[in-house]
């Protein structure tokens, strides 16, 4: 889910960006290398934990907003950017930062600490 609605309002209210979505839109590594920091959570939906944390980490988007970008990646959906960063377990998240990650934590967490690790980032 691109929850940076003030860029996509079309896809307000989506669940997650599916593979032709982010291909017609603008490519993930395009996103990546923006100016602003970005947390990826690579998540499934059958993902116990996943469900936990989906809505800290919309928390986290509304409090961010402007200052850095938060996209959901369904690994499901999108097996290649699973496989690009080696992702082993869901949720797992990145924050990337001119293209590069930075960070990165897995499991359930603290709302704190992931935001925390992205104001790190954030100008």
């Amino acid at each position: 889910m691109l929850l940076d609605k003030n860029v996509y309002p079309a896809l307000a209210g989506k669940k997650c960006l599916t593979k032709k979505e982010v291909k017609t839109m603008e490519s993930f590594d395009d996103i990546l290398n923006e100016k602003q920091p970005v947390l990826v959570d690579f998540h499934a939906t059958w993902c116990g934990p996943c469900k936990v944390m989906g809505p800290v980490v919309e928390e986290i988007a509304g409090e961010v907003q402007g200052s850095a970008r938060v996209l959901k990646v369904d690994i499901d959906k999108n097996e290649e950017l699973a496989e690009k960063y080696q992702i082993r377990s869901v949720p797992t998240f990145m924050i990337f930062s001119n293209g590069e990650s930075v960070w990165r934590g897995s499991g359930v967490m603290d709302k704190a600490v992931i935001l925390e690790q992205l104001k790190r980032y954030m100008v």
